[in-house]
């Protein structure tokens, strides 16, 4: 369970809820001999330093403050993490580093800052601590996480909801702690947004074993890449149910910006990937929580790349186009999953269909569809 060829292993702790999160790091100290938790409190950057602390299981070891950089304080913590970690790989004393973030921090930069810029450590698990009778309330708030005072930039934009679910959606692990309140449907709910995670009690022994288990950050960050995301299947339990919507034909871009208000609410949580028919060459990503939708360019499908163009396509970009391979449209495809309690599958699949091309629009070709209205132009293509 140590790290090997000298190499300090990490896991990430993360979440909004951070009672939740400090009782995971809490048991994880306790549990693992010579472990210690590194925090970095980005709720000082508004003054112009990030707090940082280090403690094991007695209590806290050393503090410091690290200035913020460019006036971004994930800016900082990315310039302070990895020599702070170089520095507890090197004493040789340290068995595990506990990266606690703080509330809003996504350990997918995290994680991936780590692999990228330090050999003398590696991330060997994502844990998401998890409260859950505060998951619904989380993710059906569209709050700005500036008006929560959670934001970790001057620019951040991101809101409560969706920073919630990328949260949970990308740890491979849930440590979900004791709650007399939640119910049943709270419990189907967390399986529903990540049903491929262990769930683990957050005060439990298993929780020592899995931070050693082993973390891929290329496979985590190809299952979250919109052309590939490892989405969640067709499911119905305790009340929460998901939908997963899949259909060939491209949406007509008028009539789905009109039903995009209603699409956005109708499901605590959807995402996925879809395309337009005055836009055959895009791939466009569908983010969506507490009310909130976030469409964006994320790049060409592969169907619409020069042959050539494609030995430059990583793998398992290349693996996710072929499983799902149409002979006319290729790669191209709506694939949207919705989650919620209470869905309203028949209503919500007949309103994403009333999107889509009619027939008649369908047989007038590629050409014909171009020169549809470009409703989507003001989203995508903003003038700064």
């Amino acid at each position: 369970m140590s790290g090997h060829r000298g190499i300090l292993p990490v896991v990430i702790v993360c979440g909004l809820h951070s009672e939740a999160r400090r009782e995971v790091v809490e048991g994880l100290l306790r549990d693992v001999p010579h472990s210690v938790a590194l925090h970095h409190d980005l709720s000082t950057a508004t003054g112009g330093t990030v707090g940082r602390s280090l403690r094991d299981h007695g209590g806290e070891l050393a503090s410091g403050e690290a200035p913020l950089v460019n006036a971004c304080a994930c800016c900082a913590l990315r310039e302070d993490l990895v020599p702070e970690l170089e520095r507890l790989a090197g004493d040789g004393r340290t068995r595990l580093a506990v990266l606690e973030l703080w509330d809003s921090v996504e350990p997918k930069s995290m994680a991936e800052v780590i692999a990228a810029h330090t050999t003398a450590a590696e991330v060997t698990n994502v844990f998401a601590a998890v409260d859950p009778t505060l998951v619904l309330p989380c993710l059906s708030n569209g709050d700005d996480l500036a008006e929560a005072g959670l934001a970790a930039a001057p620019a951040d934009r991101r809101t409560i909801g969706d920073t919630w679910a990328r949260q949970v959606e990308y740890a491979p692990v849930l440590a979900v702690v004791a709650s007399p309140a939640a119910d049943d449907e709270d419990r189907a709910l967390i399986r529903q947004l990540n049903p491929t995670a262990r769930q683990a009690d957050s005060g439990s022994a298993e929780l020592a074993r899995l931070a050693f288990a082993g973390f891929d950050v290329e496979a985590a960050d190809a299952g979250q890449h919109p052309a590939c995301a490892l989405l969640p299947q067709e499911a119905d339990e305790a009340g929460v149910g998901t939908l997963v919507w899949r259909r060939h034909r491209p949406f007509h871009p008028e009539r789905l910006l009109d039903a995009l208000e209603d699409l956005s609410c109708a499901a605590a949580r959807s995402r996925g990937r879809f395309w337009l028919a005055d836009r055959p060459d895009t791939l466009l990503s569908w983010d969506a929580a507490g009310g909130a939708l976030c469409v964006e360019n994320t790049g060409p499908w592969l169907a619409s790349l020069p042959d050539a163009a494609w030995s430059m396509v990583p793998p398992y970009r290349r693996a996710a186009a072929a499983l799902d391979w149409h002979p006319e449209h290729g790669d191209r495809c709506q694939h949207l999953v919705f989650v919620s309690p209470g869905l309203d599958r028949e209503g919500l699949t007949g309103l994403l269909d009333s999107c889509l091309l009619t027939d008649e629009e369908y047989g007038g070709g590629r050409e014909t569809w171009k020169r549809l209205p470009a409703a989507f132009d003001a989203l995508l293509d903003p003038v700064h």
